[in-house]
């Protein structure tokens, strides 16, 4: 099977391009015979800073099969009552436990497969979240009961905090993905025990901007240090994924491509 992992969607310029390229790609895998999975990270869908309902919605009437987040979840206040409602959009794991609203994996059905999802968060330079190494041990033994397909979103600062992870779960899941930074990595690789990795995917938002946002709002941030308000900039974008090949019985990965598509 297939399975891709969209770069964080960067507000509408982001949703713009994911209704751009994504029917192309679902496309070509349906052709071909292949079942196809969709994963995007969508903590900055609405706004360029958390997601909503709406823009929830918006992106699984593209295609999207799971959203997964980040440490700008909560940004937008309706998250807190809308994920506790949808199994399709997840937060990192490592939230406390029992304190925390919505779900931080699941099991999802595509054709006869089940595909189990994980969202994780890093520690280093990262809000304070529990222990992404010990939170998932028991998780990865839980969804594997159900599936041997276990895709890890890795959100998290520090590259070699996203090794470490990677190294940590190679053979235990199919891929670990590193999202966050909004900086496409060229070390995509399968691991030596078939698990696919990248450091990070990328973003899927405006080419000319730091991070999604204007330029001019994040220099003058540096040059200031005073506080403001960002906007997402607008202009030519770039669609950031990787496209990956699982083995159906294995779950181990046989094949993974970086993608950066431009308008």
């Amino acid at each position: 099977m297939k399975l891709l992992l969209i770069g964080d969607v960067i507000g509408k310029p982001g949703r713009t391009l994911v209704r751009k390229y994504l029917p192309g790609i679902v496309e070509g895998a349906r052709k071909a015979g292949e079942l196809i999975f969709v994963i995007a990270n969508g903590e900055n869908a609405a706004g360029g800073f958390g997601i909503t309902e709406s823009t929830a919605s918006e992106l699984f009437n593209m295609g999207v099969n799971v959203i997964t987040t980040g440490n700008h979840v909560w940004d937008k206040k309706e998250s807190v009552q809308y994920l506790p409602k949808e199994d399709r959009v997840l937060r990192p794991l490592n939230y406390p436990p029992g304190t925390t609203p919505g779900f931080g994996s699941g099991v999802y059905l595509i054709g006869n497969l089940k595909v189990g999802v994980i969202n994780l968060a890093g520690r280093v330079f990262m809000p304070n979240f529990d222990c992404p190494f010990r939170t998932i041990d028991p998780e990865i033994e839980k969804l594997g009961n159900e599936t041997s397909i276990i895709i890890v979103d890795f959100h998290a600062e520090a590259t070699s905090e996203k090794q470490a992870m990677g190294f940590y779960l190679d053979a235990r899941v199919s891929a670990v993905i590193g999202t966050h930074t909004h900086v496409q990595t060229a070390d995509e690789k399968i691991l030596p025990g078939g698990t696919a990795y990248i450091t990070d995917v990328g973003m899927t938002g405006p080419v000319w901007s730091i991070i999604g946002i204007k330029t001019e709002m994040i220099i003058r941030k540096f040059l200031t240090q005073m506080p403001m308000k960002y906007e997402v900039a607008d202009g030519e974008g770039m669609f950031c994924a990787v496209l990956m090949d699982i083995d159906e019985d294995s779950g181990r990965a046989v094949g993974i491509k970086r993608l950066m598509l431009t308008q």
